[in-house]
Order: structure tokens, then C-alpha cells, then sequence
């Protein structure tokens, strides 16, 4: 049985920095198309980075770039979503995902096509 897990949430202050990890269980990122997604109250889950963990491009929102930075360790399994510059609209539920039902990990990205999704962590920044 695949799961995901996130930490690493928590509230800070616009400006701040966190780190959020995702852990598996039951699967391998190695090699895979994986992402991190978000989704506000009363908002659609978007995209925020995606890659692919044996390489190639990485995906960034627009509104994360130059601020999000999206890694792998294979050693421990996890995925890490460093993220500084906190504003305020980047309050959400953080959510990652992995192995793409789509035939590219770009178009997996942009349809938020994966079969495998953590339960979230929560991200609140405060202004």
C-alpha cells in the first residue's frame, strides 16, 4: 500500500522560510514524475513545482519562482519543498503527489494527474 506523508507545516510571519518534506511508503521516488500541489479555501488545487526525480526540466508556478525550491533525497526517500519569501497568499494546504497518469510529467503537472496524494500539511502566513 502506497502512502504519502507531508510535514512541516506551520504559521510564519510574511518574509519567512519553511521546509516541507514528504516521506513514502509502499513506493520509490527514484525516477519518478513527482509534485508538490496546493489548494486555498474556496480555491482549485494548483500546481506549484514539479520534476522529474531521475531529471529533466522542473516545472514552477509562476508565482512560486525564484522563491520554491523543489529536491529529492533517494538515500531517505523524500521529497522536500524549501520555501522562503512567505507571503500571505501562499497560505494553503501543501500536498505532494507522485507517479503521473498522463504520458508526460509537464501535462501531469499542469492536470494535476497523479494517482498518488498525501492528506496535506497546512501553511499559514500571516502579514
Amino acid at each position: 500500500q502506497v502512502q504519502l506523508v507531508e510535514s512541516g507545516g506551520d504559521s510564519v510571519q510574511a518574509g519567512g522560510s519553511l521546509r516541507l518534506s514528504c516521506t513514502a511508503s509502499g513506493f520509490r521516488f527514484r525516477s519518478q514524475c513527482v509534485g508538490w500541489f496546493r489548494q486555498a479555501p474556496g480555491k482549485q488545487r494548483e500546481g506549484v513545482v514539479g520534476f522529474n526525480t531521475g531529471g529533466g526540466s522542473t516545472y514552477y508556478a509562476d508565482s512560486v519562482k525564484g522563491r520554491f525550491t523543489i529536491s529529492h533525497d533517494a538515500t531517505k526517500n523524500q521529497l522536500f519543498l524549501q520555501m522562503n519569501s512567505l507571503k500571505p497568499e501562499d497560505t494553503a494546504m501543501y500536498y505532494c503527489a507522485a507517479e503521473r497518469t498522463s504520458p508526460a510529467c509537464a501535462t501531469a503537472f499542469l492536470d494535476r494527474a497523479f494517482r498518488y496524494w498525501g492528506q496535506g500539511t497546512p501553511v499559514t502566513v500571516s502579514s
